[in-house]
């Protein structure tokens, strides 16, 4: 196994690897909207905030040497389930015509009051 870090994707903000490379598959950590920049929480609802995780999620990817269509599950948390519809509009941009599986659940609290947080598993076949 190998870690992976890039600079271009925030920081890790406690004792984990922004992603693990375990071969044939990579296990990305979830994302907040953090931005990598900044380390501040974008602001702005739930598009602003979904549009940041996804550009984290794309830093990290190419990290690994990968790319968005090597995702092949994510798991999205939400902090409020109303905000499922404008969720999904900006994930279907981010992925077009290739979506992973998905799950996607409400979370009491996420990290530092973020609305939505994403992890991912990439395959490198």
């Amino acid at each position: 196994m190998r870690e992976i870090a890039t600079d271009k994707a925030p920081k890790a903000i406690g004792p984990y690897s922004q992603a693990i490379d375990a071969g044939a598959l990579v296990f990305l950590s979830g994302q907040i909207a953090l931005d990598p920049a900044t380390g501040q929480l974008r602001s702005g609802g739930i598009r602003a905030q979904a549009a940041q995780v996804l550009a984290n999620i794309d830093a990290v990817l190419a990290g690994a040497g990968l790319a968005r269509r090597n995702v092949v599950k994510t798991t999205v948390f939400l902090a409020d389930m109303a905000d499922f519809a404008a969720l999904n509009e900006a994930y279907a941009e981010f992925f077009g015509d290739v979506r992973p599986a998905r799950s996607t659940v409400q979370a009491a609290a996420l990290p530092r009051g973020a609305l939505v947080e994403i992890e991912a598993v990439a395959s490198r076949a």
